[in-house]
């Protein structure tokens, strides 16, 4: 399969899809939570948006990797939380409301960020002289036609027709599931050869990166005294990000297929930590009801 077919047709249906599926799953409400629970959202962007790419920052100064990795690695942490994340929130046991609300702003906001912070890595890390260039208004574009315009058509076709809506959710999740899968084995296979050292090279600032984030998310929400299930809820948002997105726009904006390694690497090792993170949760949740009912004797 051409390299072309793969970033300009499988990538961006894949990634529309995942964010037409969030899209069937929002109301308007989602958008009023900013302003009835400013704390918790304030805390879950600031750990996203912020503390994530710092951490990535200080992986990829401190752990050795070819530049190419060390960008790819920095623009997964630029991108919003995922979808998934909000699936496993609700596994765990967090605000599923705060979660999609988080995801929501996230994934507006980063529509102006990652452009700017990526074109800032790639002077970076590869040199000014780099074939590799990031338009950035033709960025904010097509971040935004491939995201937000799915989203806003999603939330239209779950408002005018409900019933429909409900049907759509779960085929958009099947398909999304089988696109990533198809995206990351073309990834995989395409560089077999180097997929040894892209593990060694990759596979601990990916761990680092999803366990730092979710640790982090964690502290902060628990340093600012949010209940149990917004602690749990931004510990998985800051530290699950939307893969295929990093992916589309490194194979597919920026077009190197070794750029992307660290969002395939990251996609798959993200839903180890996350049913870790669900099974810690529902421990968690259950001591502290525990703690409660005793409490209340």
């Amino acid at each position: 399969m051409q390299d072309s077919i793969i970033t300009t047709l499988v990538l961006p249906i894949a990634l529309a899809i995942i964010m037409l599926g969030l899209g069937l799953s929002l109301k308007s409400d989602d958008f009023l939570r900013i302003f009835k629970y400013p704390k918790a959202v304030t805390i879950g962007l600031v750990g996203q948006l912020v503390i994530l790419p710092i951490i990535a920052l200080a992986i990829v100064k401190i752990i050795p990797m070819p530049p190419a990795i060390a960008v790819g690695l920095i623009v997964l942490a630029l991108c919003p939380c995922g979808p998934s994340s909000n699936m496993i929130t609700y596994l765990a046991g967090g605000d599923v409301a705060l979660a999609v609300t988080l995801t929501v702003f996230s994934s507006i906001i980063t529509i102006f960020t990652i452009p700017i912070f990526t074109s800032l890595a790639v002077n970076s890390f590869l040199g000014t002289s780099a074939i590799v260039s990031l338009p950035i208004g033709m960025t904010m574009g097509q971040i935004f036609l491939i995201t937000v315009i799915p989203i806003a058509l999603g939330m239209y076709i779950q408002y005018q027709f409900p019933e429909i809506s409900r049907r759509l959710e779960k085929v958009t999740n099947k398909l999304a599931v089988g696109f990533l899968v198809l995206i990351i084995i073309l990834l995989v296979a395409k560089e077999w050869s180097k997929l040894p050292g892209f593990i060694v090279q990759a596979g601990m600032g990916v761990m680092l990166l999803n366990i730092l984030g979710m640790v982090a998310g964690y502290a902060i929400s628990k340093m600012f005294n949010l209940n149990i299930a917004q602690q749990i809820c931004i510990a998985i948002e800051v530290g699950i990000q939307n893969g295929t997105l990093a992916i589309a726009i490194t194979a597919g904006i920026l077009k190197d297929a070794e750029m992307a390694i660290p969002a395939a690497i990251y996609s798959l090792f993200m839903y180890l930590t996350g049913f870790a993170v669900i099974a810690y949760s529902k421990s968690l949740t259950s001591h502290s009801d525990e703690i409660s009912s005793s409490d209340l004797s």
